[in-house]
């Protein structure tokens, strides 16, 4: 069964599935960094620290979301290639789209 709104296999595990909880270690302590970034403000802190958190907290995000980029094309892109050319193309055309919109290109 394939979702019309992604495009991926509704009964397939997710690509990052081997790397599950180090991706949710990495997301939880990221949110108590936002949380701690949060307090800064309450606490009227020094803006140039609130934003060398913000920084920091922005930079484990997008380690988490190249991680997930990773675990997309060595699981994800793949099997969806090795499945047969057209969805190996589908699956890099999905891929090249989210890209575009995370680039702003």
């Amino acid at each position: 069964m394939t979702s019309t709104l992604t495009g991926h296999d509704a009964t397939a595990a997710p690509g990052y599935s081997d790397r599950r909880s180090d991706h949710l270690r990495r997301l939880h302590k990221i949110e108590g960094q936002v949380r701690g970034i949060a307090h800064m403000i309450e606490d009227d802190r020094y803006c140039i620290d609130v934003l060398t958190q913000v920084s920091a907290a922005t930079r484990a995000l997008q380690q988490v979301a190249l991680g997930l980029l990773d675990d997309h094309l060595r699981h994800c892109v793949v099997d969806a290639a090795r499945s047969s050319p057209a969805e190996g193309e589908a699956k890099l055309d999905e891929l090249a789209g989210t890209l575009r919109q995370a680039l702003r290109l």
